[in-house]
């Protein structure tokens, strides 16, 4: 194993935390390689009339550097 390097995103999804986590991941995906894991570090959501909206999170995401 090399260097890892941690990256904190933030990301959103209208239907849960976990495709919001897949969203942050194939994003970076696009322009990192070699990402080892992610670590969502908080969650959180957006109320509008007594309904859940959006689930958002904010995660670290590790990478290796070759």
């Amino acid at each position: 194993m090399g260097v890892l390097k941690v990256i904190e995103l933030l990301s959103s999804s209208e239907t849960s935390w976990e495709d919001a986590t897949r969203k942050a991941v194939a994003e970076a995906s696009k322009t990192l390689k070699h990402i080892r894991s992610v670590y969502v570090q908080e969650q959180s959501a957006v109320v509008n009339d007594d309904q859940v909206t959006e689930f958002r999170v904010n995660l670290k995401l590790t990478f290796e550097i070759k």
